[in-house]
């Protein structure tokens, strides 16, 4: 197989370059040259935010294209019209935030989709860039010969969002930790590795359409998440499980400054942790356990030194030790929180 992938040297993109190149497959990448790609990659370069950005792909087919663009969609429309007659399949990497909100629990992808999104708008925010971009590859490849992939939250080595870094440095740090409760709170996300298989498997066999990429519902709770991050890294941590009500009557903000924990019942939980993932687990999904990304993530971070790269177009997460230690203090641990 032929690869194109638009990006390519981090988080998602990088983590399908691997897996690509990891099956033997021909493999460009076309980016700003900030990152290098894997080794055995063909680097192109290109800011699709300039013009003349796509001088790079004038000549050249491809079997499939990746494309993780989160930012305007005429980035997305451009490429994919330039590409429309020479690559089999456009596989765009968007996200649950297409649906509009709040979207209820047990959702499919039949779900109605954020209003006002266009191909050849500007950037806006990010559920209507997302969705713009997906009308852009519809537009230019089609139903049949696009995949949009829209994952869940995605956790795994490369992060540059910071939700998983966060925790694992947190218990590092050890000591008493908040852990927003209860410990059984279900979770969904998707390790990148196996989104990265997933996408590579779904352009292999010619599949189209949108498809929800995250795990099933449960695949691990937030006990099992915190338990994984505390005994990897040998901190010492001793996470205090406590009410829901109490942390947010502390003014903690959920998702940012406890990443990934939303509250059990709201509709920030239900949109990010219950959606229906059917249709992907019945073409090929499979997620590892939680033990297994938490381990292989704390040894990426230990590798580059404890700090993760942080993409500039998101906000740090998070919890600061003031306000941490003043909730500690205050609150008592609430029924079922253990």
């Amino acid at each position: 197989m032929r690869l194109l992938v638009l990006g390519g040297t981090e988080f998602a993109g990088r983590a399908v370059v691997e897996a690509a190149l990891a099956r033997g497959w021909e493999v460009t990448a076309l980016n700003r040259g900030r990152h290098a790609p894997p080794p055995g990659t063909r680097a192109l370069r290109g800011d699709r935010t300039a013009d003349g950005g796509l001088d790079a792909l004038a000549e050249g087919t491809w079997d499939a294209v990746v494309d993780t663009w989160s930012a305007a969609p005429r980035a997305v429309r451009d490429a994919a019209r330039l590409l429309r007659d020479r690559a089999g399949r456009y596989v765009y990497v968007s996200s649950r935030s297409v649906y509009a909100w709040p979207p209820a629990p047990g959702d499919t992808e039949d779900a109605p989709l954020v209003e006002g999104a266009a191909p050849d708008a500007g950037r806006t925010d990010y559920a209507r860039d997302k969705r713009g971009a997906e009308l852009a590859v519809l537009d230019a490849f089609g139903a049949d010969r696009s995949v949009l992939v829209r994952a869940g939250l995605i956790l795994g080595p490369y992060e540059n969002i910071g939700r998983l870094p966060w925790w694992l440095n947190r218990m590092a740090r050890g000591g008493p930790v908040l852990a927003p409760g209860p410990r059984d709170l279900p979770l969904q996300y998707v390790d990148v590795r196996d989104l990265a298989e997933w996408v590579l498997g779904a352009a292999e066999r010619g599949l189209s359409g949108p498809y929800d990429v995250v795990s099933p519902r449960g695949h691990t709770t937030m006990g099992a998440l915190l338990d994984a991050c505390a005994e990897v890294t040998g901190g010492g941590a001793e996470p205090r499980w406590t009410d829901p009500d109490v942390v947010l009557a502390a003014g903690i903000e959920p998702w940012t400054q406890l990443p990934v924990w939303a509250p059990p019942g709201s509709e920030l939980h239900g949109a990010l942790h219950c959606s229906d993932v059917s249709r992907a687990l019945s073409t090929g999904l499979r997620c590892r356990p939680v033990a297994e990304t938490v381990r292989d993530t704390w040894r990426w971070l230990c590798a580059v030194g404890g700090t993760p790269p942080q993409r500039p177009d998101r906000p740090a997460v998070g919890l600061d030790p003031v306000t941490e230690a003043r909730a500690l203090a205050t609150a008592p641990q609430g029924p079922g929180t253990r």
